[in-house]
């Protein structure tokens, strides 16, 4: 029994990305994100676009991969502070529903992008950074490895 705990969930850090209109909000906080960007005056289409993405990644890198431990109590004994958002999602379980949505997202946003800035090489560059920046701590292999120690406590 955990007393003085409001939830019967062991870690709701699990399930928060599954819990009903996650996805919805989530694309259309994207897609705000850009039309803010869209109507600054000085930046064109290739640059907000860049933006879009960049800074996308950037925050998504930081709460999912950078960002350990749960904002809640768990009783299980500090595992979870430990982890990463990404590694506690749907109990380190790979390829649900949830890890394929935040997989393909940032590279459906990565072809938009893309074909917007016209293949620009200098966009291009970044955009391609900046995707490979997110997709490569997702990838099971990576699943609790911290490279060259940082990140490890």
């Amino acid at each position: 029994m955990n007393v003085g705990v409001a939830h019967s969930e062991v870690n709701p850090n699990t399930r928060v990305m599954n819990s009903r209109g996650m996805w919805l909000t989530y694309a259309l906080g994207v897609g705000m994100l850009h039309i803010v960007l869209l109507s600054i005056p000085f930046f064109s289409v290739p640059v907000a676009w860049t933006l879009t993405n960049v800074i996308h990644n950037l925050g998504m890198y930081v709460f999912l991969h950078a960002v350990k431990g749960t904002p809640f109590e768990t009783p299980d004994q500090g595992k979870a502070r430990l982890l990463t958002h990404w590694e506690q999602l749907d109990y380190g379980v790979q390829f649900t529903s949830s890890r394929k949505f935040f997989t393909i997202c940032p590279i459906i946003l990565y072809f938009l992008t893309s074909f917007y800035t016209k293949y620009d090489p200098t966009h291009f560059i970044l955009n391609t950074t900046s995707l490979l920046t997110v997709l490569i701590p997702k990838l099971p292999q990576l699943h609790g490895v911290r490279l060259f120690g940082i990140n490890k406590y």
